[in-house]
């Protein structure tokens, strides 16, 4: 990391950062439903329609969405240090209030989060894992899209994007077929203008993948 990350690293988690052990039990003995119970409340300081981003990345769709979104807050959840650090220093400098820092295992959270309790979740280009073997690791699956849909509330919406075309085709199928989600488009999504473009997102169009974002309100 740099010495701007490793300082807002420093100074800025104890203010911004959650760690996911600490919303969710660490006794492997206890069940989820069991888990400390997470308190969005008690974490932002206000009561306000929730959105989490999972794999925030660098931070910077995190930062330019929540500033244009003040009304809402926005949790980021994401395993990269050198990522966490910068999205805290873009927070701190933008002097945002409305975005925290969750560091482990999204679906772990999801876990430990009320039903019904989030007002959109966001899945930006996550890993595509193009190798046969590898996609059961990935996250749009069934059981993961479930847990998804569960934690949204009626209405609620889930964004997804990627820049993998086969990716994006076994999304697509997938996100169809949980009878609790509706396509908000036929097909593929017209790019949403209030989706910032990211250096990741011009690098894959440098270099000629095609962008697909995926739109679904929970029934």
């Amino acid at each position: 990391m740099s010495d701007r990350q490793t300082t807002a690293l420093q100074q800025l988690w104890p203010v911004y950062g959650l760690r996911v052990g600490d919303a969710v039990s660490s006794d492997p003995a206890v069940p989820f439903d069991a888990a400390v119970p997470f308190d969005a409340a008690g974490l932002f300081g206000r009561r306000a329609p929730l959105v989490v981003e999972i794999g925030s990345g660098m931070g910077d769709t995190t930062v330019e969405m929540a500033a244009a979104d003040p009304d809402r807050d926005y949790l980021a959840v994401e395993v990269h240090t050198p990522g966490i650090a910068n999205l805290l220093d873009l927070v701190h400098r933008r002097e945002l209030r409305n975005v925290r820092v969750a560091e482990g295992d999204a679906v772990e959270l999801l876990r430990a989060m009320p039903a019904d309790s989030l007002d959109a979740v966001h899945v930006f280009f996550p890993d595509p894992w193009p190798k046969s073997r590898h996609h059961k690791r990935r996250l749009i699956q069934p059981t993961h899209v479930a847990l998804l849909r569960s934690r949204l509330a009626v209405g609620g919406t889930l964004h997804c994007a990627t820049d993998w075309a086969e990716y994006a085709e076994a999304m697509r199928v997938t996100l169809d077929a949980d009878p609790g989600l509706v396509n908000l488009h036929d097909g593929y999504a017209p790019r949403p203008a209030h989706r910032p473009v990211t250096r990741f997102e011009r690098r894959a169009l440098r270099a000629g993948r095609p962008i697909a974002d995926l739109i679904y309100r929970r029934r």
